[in-house]
C-alpha cells in the first residue's frame, strides 16, 4: 500500500528506540485503495499501479531519473531476468562490499538463487516485511538497524542497500540512511521492474551511485590508492563489464600510444574507482552506462564511444581516443600500422560463412555484430534490448551502411520476427529465442554463455568466433535428421503425456480457451 511517509520523524528516529514509535497514519487520499484490495501492492499488481504509487509515495524525482538515463521504447520494457540482479551481481564481485535487499520474499529468493548460479561465494541481506511494517515506516527501521549491524570496517568498505518493487512503490526513503558509519559507505538505491528496463542497465545504476560517492571523495580530499599503485603513463578507464582477457588486450592496443588501460567499472573493490575518476579518458565499450558516463563528465573526463573490435572498429577507436588524449598523431598512424595487418590477417584466417541474426540484452551485440561482419558473415539483424544513446551511433551506423537492420530495445517478438523473416543459417539470441529457433531445425547459440563470454577485442577477438559458430553452422544436418525422427511427436493431438499411443479423434471439437489475462513470455516464461 502506498503511503506517505514523515520525513522529518524519520529523521529523528535514530534518536529514539523503536519501542517509543508510534505508528504512522497514513492519509486517507494518498492510499491507493485498487493496491489494496485482495493481496495488497505487490509484483503481480501491475506495472501502472506500482508507478502511481511510487509516484503518490514521494519518489518522483528518482522515477523521473531513471526515465532519463534509461529511456524506454520503441517498447516499454524487453523481456529478461529482474532488472535488480544487475546492480547485485555489482555488489557482489566487490571485495569488502555487503548487499542487502529489501523486498517481497520471492524476489529476494529469486535473486539470491541466481546470485548463486552465477558463482557469487557470500551471503546477501535480506530485511523482511509485511504489511504492517511497510505502512507504519516500520520498514526503514528495521534497514536502518541491518545497515548498522553490517557496517563493521575490520570487513567492509562499503555496504549496499538495493529497494526492489515493493519498497520502491511504497516511498521507503534509502536516501534517508547515513552516509557513513565508522568510515563504512553506505549507498542505497531503488532499482525497481517498473523502473528500470534491463538487469544490464541496473548495472550502472550503482556503478553511477558508487562513482558519485568517490568522486565526491576525492573532491574534499586526499584517497587511497590501488593496490598495485598509479599507473605510470595516462590511462583509459573501460566502461562495462566484458570478457577478463579484453582489458588485457586493450593495455596492448594502448601501449604504443603511450597509454595504459584502467580499470574496468563496475570495479572490483572500491579504492578503484578512484583509479578510474583519475583516468585521461573513458572508453564506454557498453553504451548505456549513463548515470556512471555522468560522473566521470563531472569529473571533466572524455567519452569515447565503440570499442576496438575488427579491422574497421579498431582503427576508428585509436583515431579517437588518440584525439580525446592528445596523442601525436604520428605517433597514433604508427600504432595502427603496426596493429592493423595482424587483426586484418587473423580475420581472413578465420572466415565465418552464412546467414546469422543476432539478439542479446548484454550490451555488447553490435560490437559483436561489427566483428560478424568483418569475418564474412551475412548479418541480417542486430536485436539489442539496450537502449539508443550517441555512444552507439558510431557502431549502428557502421552496421547500416552494410545492410544490417538494428533494433535497439528489441522485444522477443523482434528477435522471432526477425529470424522468421530471414531464416538464418544460425540464431544467436536468449534463451526463447534459441528455444525457437532449434524448434525450427535451426541452428542457434545462447548469446550470453556462448558468444559475449568470449574475447572480441583487437588480434584475439577477430579470431574468436569463428570456431563455435562455424560448429554451429555445420550442425544443420543433424537439426534436419532430428527433426525429421520426431516429427510430429508431443504436438497437437499428441501433445502431453501418454500410457498409450495417442490417437487423433477427427469427430471430437477442440476445446475453446479463453485468452489469458497476460502473456507469459520471457527468459522465465
Amino acid at each position: 500500500m502506498a503511503v506517505t511517509l514523515d520525513i522529518a520523524d524519520l529523521r529523528a528516529r535514530k534518536e529514539r528506540p523503536a519501542s517509543t514509535l508510534a505508528p504512522i497514519v497514513a492519509p486517507a487520499e494518498v492510499v491507493n485503495l485498487a493496491a489494496a484490495k485482495g493481496d495488497g501492492l505487490g509484483c503481480h499488481s501491475g506495472k501502472a499501479t506500482m508507478l502511481a504509487a511510487a509516484e503518490a509515495a514521494g519518489m518522483s524525482d528518482t522515477l523521473e531519473q531513471l526515465r532519463k538515463d534509461y529511456p524506454a521504447g520503441p517498447h516499454d520494457q524487453p523481456q529478461s531476468m529482474c532488472p535488480a540482479f544487475g546492480s547485485l551481481r555489482v555488489g557482489l564481485r566487490m571485495r569488502r562490499t555487503a548487499t542487502i535487499l529489501s523486498g517481497s520474499a520471492c524476489c529476494v529468493y529469486g535473486l539470491t538463487f541466481t546470485s548463486h548460479f552465477y558463482g557469487a561465494k557470500r551471503s546477501v541481506g535480506y530485511v523482511p516485511f509485511n504489511s504492517e511494517t511497510l505502512v507504519t515506516g516500520k520498514l526503514f527501521e528495521d534497514i536502518r538497524e541491518a545497515v548498522f549491524d553490517v557496517a563493521k570496517p575490520a570487513d567492509y568498505d562499503a555496504v549496499v542497500v538495493i529497494n526492489l518493487c515493493v519498497p520502491t512503490a511504497s516511498g521507503v526513503p534509502l536516501r534517508l540512511l547515513p552516509k557513513q558509519i565508522d568510515g563504512v559507505r553506505i549507498i542505497g538505491i531503488d532499482v525497481p521492474g517498473f523502473g528500470v528496463p534491463t538487469h544490464a542497465e541496473a548495472k550502472d545504476v550503482l556503478a553511477g551511485a558508487m562513482l558519485k560517492f568517490a568522486r565526491t571523495e576525492a573532491e574534499q580530499g586526499p584517497v587511497q590508492a590501488p593496490r598495485t599503485g598509479r599507473a605510470e603513463r595516462p590511462t583509459v578507464a573501460l566502461l562495462g563489464e566484458m570478457f577478463p582477457a579484453d582489458p588485457v588486450v586493450i593495455g596492448g592496443l594502448l601501449e604504443p600510444l603511450g597509454l595504459a588501460a584502467g580499470p574496468v567499472v563496475p570495479t572490483r573493490e572500491w579504492r578503484e574507482l578512484y583509479a578510474a575518476l583519475d583516468c585521461t579518458a573513458v572508453a564506454a565499450i557498453h553504451p548505456f552506462y549513463t548515470a556512471s558516463i555522468r560522473e566521470f563528465q563531472m569529473a571533466g573526463r572524455p567519452i569515447v564511444g565503440s570499442a576496438p573490435v575488427g579491422h574497421d572498429g579498431t582503427a576508428d577507436w585509436l583515431d579517437r581516443i588518440g584525439e580525446a588524449c592528445a596523442v601525436p598523431r604520428a605517433t597514433v598512424e604508427a600504432a595502427k600500422n603496426r596493429l592493423l595487418p595482424m587483426i586484418r590477417g587473423a580475420l581472413a584466417a578465420t572466415p565465418i560463412r552464412g546467414r546469422i541474426t543476432l539478439s542479446g540484452y548484454e550490451g555488447s551485440e553490435l560490437l559483436v555484430g561489427r566483428l560478424l561482419v568483418e569475418s564474412g558473415a551475412d548479418l541480417r539483424y542486430v536485436g539489442t534490448a539496450c537502449p539508443r544513446t550517441p555512444y552507439a551511433e558510431a557502431d549502428r551506423d557502421w552496421l547500416e551502411a552494410r545492410g544490417v537492420t538494428v533494433r535497439f530495445r528489441a522485444s522477443l517478438e523482434d528477435d522471432l520476427a526477425a529470424m522468421m523473416e530471414f531464416r538464418p543459417d544460425l540464431a544467436i539470441g536468449t534463451t526463447p529465442v534459441v528455444q525457437k529457433a532449434k524448434a525450427l531445425a535451426i541452428p542457434a547459440l545462447y548469446f550470453t554463455n556462448l558468444i559475449s563470454a568470449r574475447p572480441l577485442m583487437g588480434v584475439a577477438g577477430a579470431g574468436s568466433l569463428a570456431k563455435v559458430i562455424n560448429a554451429a553452422i555445420g550442425n544443420r544436418p543433424r537439426f534436419d535428421a532430428m527433426r525429421a525422427f520426431f516429427e510430429g511427436v508431443g504436438e497437437g493431438h499428441a501433445a502431453g503425456i501418454w500410457e498409450d499411443v495417442p490417437q487423433l479423434r477427427k469427430a471430437v471439437a477442440a476445446a475453446t480457451r479463453g485468452k489469458p489475462a497476460h502473456d507469459p513470455i520471457g527468459e522465465m516464461a
